[in-house]
């Protein structure tokens, strides 16, 4: 019977991960538009440090006995750099375009396990990368339209997610998960506080409940889908996943007026199918 409930469970993990992660652009977005990135980032982890601060007590002991804090401080400064570049990308183009290159990160993470861990770079995950640039070049159309700086910022943040995961990897060997994420808060949230006091601004009251969604679904999206992972198969998860291109099409279109590009959407699904397809071949070799 406990066995039926797994699948269920698990959906509604990836649907809550979904909505955390299309409040967390939403945040982001309305935040833009009156704060630095800088602020923003460091709002985030101050309200991330908040929630998280039993976990930090409990783990006290761990944090002192810490073996790898230079590559702690490593992975949070990449992956502090691709907060910017992905908060940049919300700041400045459709949503739902941020969310389609976003998801070329897992290409990124196999080709730098590749370069970095060595790990076997297979026919599949080959295909996947010349699949994942054929549907980037769908979304951003060069010759045929303008390319966005800011487009490029969300390429540059995959690259440094695939990065901060491939340094997680290596982490997990001698941290916990709990303490991964500790520091993560511990390290980023002094250095958002300080490249923000040259723009530093009070946020008045009505920004207050963007301030606290933006530090929920910092953490809520990334625990919603490993609770997800963990009790559903990753190849039910991922296309689950993928429903995060037309929902945040939707509330663009609604909130912000952003046109709904078919361009988009299909360099959106080259890229998760290349994604997809690489992931399953991989599972039946």
């Amino acid at each position: 019977m406990h066995q039926a409930t797994l699948p269920l469970s698990g959906v509604l993990w990836m649907v809550a991960s979904l909505l955390s992660f299309i409040g967390m652009a939403v945040a982001s977005r309305e935040l833009s538009m009156f704060m630095s990135i800088f602020e923003i980032l460091f709002f985030r982890s101050f309200v991330g440090l908040i929630i998280i601060s039993p976990v930090i007590y409990k783990q006290r002991a761990q944090l002192k006995q810490a073996l790898d804090l230079g590559m702690q401080v490593g992975r949070n400064t990449v992956h502090f750099a691709g907060q910017y570049a992905w908060t940049v990308g919300v700041a400045s183009l459709p949503l739902v375009k941020v969310f389609a290159l976003e998801f070329t990160t897992p290409i990124w993470v196999s080709l730098l396990a590749f370069l970095f861990l060595k790990e076997r770079l297979s026919i599949a995950r080959v295909l996947a990368a010349i699949g994942g640039f054929i549907g980037v070049l769908v979304v951003l159309r060069p010759g045929f339209d303008t390319i966005e700086p800011a487009a490029l910022t969300i390429l540059l943040a995959a690259m440094c997610y695939a990065t901060s995961i491939i340094m997680v990897k290596k982490l997990t060997l001698t941290s916990s998960p709990a303490i991964i994420v500790i520091w993560m808060v511990l390290l980023q949230l002094p250095l958002g506080f300080v490249l923000s006091l040259t723009q530093w601004r009070i946020p008045t009251f009505e920004y207050i409940p963007w301030i606290l969604l933006l530090g929920v679904t910092g953490l809520s999206a990334h625990f919603a889908m490993a609770k997800a992972l963990n009790v559903m198969d990753a190849s039910i998860a991922i296309p689950i996943d993928f429903f995060r291109v037309p929902l945040i099409a939707v509330v663009g279109f609604f909130l912000y007026g952003e046109s709904l590009e078919y361009w988009v959407f299909i360099g959106a699904l080259i890229i998760f199918a290349s994604n997809y397809l690489a992931f399953r071949i991989e599972q039946k070799i």
